[in-house]
């Protein structure tokens, strides 16, 4: 239960710093360490609920306004990249490079609460 409550609380606070605020793009990796830490899971729990709210909000943000233009501004980018024009695979890299980030940012959180062993 709390691995979907992290999931939801990491897609919402991200989607709400990016939207009421001026903060950087990378803003949400803070509202990802800071879920992380105040919902205690596993580092793998963890790594994966903070990676798939980004995910998921970042893919359906980007879906989103993609449809608004129909396609045109991704279209365009997919082909500088190389993707061959393909807007989907666009969409899913910028999903992806949030995900690693917001995913990165709560694993760093759940090993800050964790505490470290002694191997002597």
């Amino acid at each position: 239960m709390k691995f979907f409550v992290s999931i939801i609380i990491t897609a919402f606070l991200g989607y709400v710093i990016g939207l009421f605020t001026s903060f950087p793009w990378w803003s949400f990796a803070v509202t990802s360490f800071v879920v992380a830490l105040g919902i205690e899971q596993s580092p793998g729990k963890s790594f994966f609920s903070g990676f798939l709210g980004i995910f998921l909000m970042w893919g359906i943000a980007a879906y989103l306004l993609d449809t608004a233009n129909a396609h045109l501004l991704a279209t365009k980018v997919a082909i500088i990249l190389p993707l061959k024009g393909s807007y989907w695979l666009l969409i899913v890299l910028t999903a992806l490079i949030g995900g690693i980030v917001g995913g990165f940012a709560s694993l760093t959180a759940s090993y800050t609460r964790k505490p470290a062993r002694r191997h002597y």
